[in-house]
């Protein structure tokens, strides 16, 4: 029975051996951070963007974030310190980590790699990767190594220290302003007849645009162009328009908008004023009055 025994040993020693030495001709190559290593942050914390950040060591960074919207949107990307060298697709698969033996792992998508591209996944998949986080698995990347074909690439997202930045991140998504810079960029607003006082649907405008200005700084210009009807003079109507226009900018002033970021013209009468060419600074959001 010893005989056996002995025997029995040195055939599992023997495949043992030949299978590590099959992981080792693969060349598996894996990133991921440990227990030690492992950091989550909120990278970008404000109503117009949340960004969850993890870092992992001599790969790159990790990325899930979402922006003000007037619909819930989220994506993922992978940030590498050396990007894709040619078209490939990565395998995200949900992998248990060592501690929760017996549990097993299932394919969540395929990410595209494309040449010096950062890679990335849309909401759906993004959610369903947050949400294997959340029950303690690992999202990771298998991908052919674009310098070596023998070669395989393994990229895990770490559990550790996750659920607290986690929650942070849910908050902030909730905290979100549920419109875009897209949706007031160009904004036609109107004032009751012969004043320089907003319509009520026109005064809910300006206080989201106000609000948008004060939460980014990257919009460096607004633009405000104010005209009036034809009814009346001329020359009153181009008064009524600049007294339009300056009524607006010291209402952006008066909600702590820096006056530099603002300039504001009146131009009369619409119909016989051409409108002026748009002049780009930056990011720019452009208003007009009439």
């Amino acid at each position: 029975i010893n005989r056996t025994f002995r025997i029995m040993k040195k055939q599992i020693a023997s495949i043992l051996l030949l299978f590590f030495m099959g992981q080792a001709h693969a060349g598996i190559r894996q990133y991921s951070a440990d227990l030690d290593s492992s950091q989550w942050q909120l990278a970008n914390d404000s109503r117009l963007e949340c960004t969850l950040a993890h870092k992992i060591p001599n790969y790159g960074e990790a990325r899930f974030y979402s922006k003000a919207n007037r619909k819930m949107n989220m994506e993922f990307e992978l940030d590498m310190l050396l990007l894709p060298d040619n078209y490939a697709l990565a395998e995200v698969r949900s992998v248990a980590p060592r501690w929760r033996p017996g549990v097993g792992d299932h394919v969540l998508a395929k990410m595209k790699l494309h040449k010096q591209f950062t890679p990335s996944l849309p909401k759906t998949v993004a959610w369903a990767m947050l949400s294997e986080l959340e029950q303690g698995m690992s999202p990771t990347f298998f991908y052919n190594d674009w310098y070596n074909d023998q070669d395989k690439i393994s990229v895990g997202l770490s559990t550790a220290k996750f659920q607290k930045a986690y929650q942070k991140f849910v908050g902030c998504v909730g905290n979100l302003l549920n419109f875009s810079f897209d949706d007031i960029a160009y904004t036609v607003l109107n004032y009751q007849s012969n004043s320089d006082q907003f319509t009520k649907s026109s005064e809910k405008r300006m206080a989201m645009i106000s609000e948008y200005l004060s939460l980014d700084p990257e919009l460096e210009l607004v633009l405000i162009d104010a005209y009036s009807d034809s009814y009346g003079g001329r020359w009153t109507n181009l008064k009524l328009s600049e007294k339009r226009a300056n009524k607006i900018r010291e209402y952006f002033v008066a909600n702590g908008i820096e006056p530099s970021r603002i300039e504001a013209s009146g131009y009369g009468e619409k119909r016989h004023i051409a409108r002026s060419e748009e002049r780009r600074v930056g990011k720019e959001c452009r208003s007009r009055w009439s």
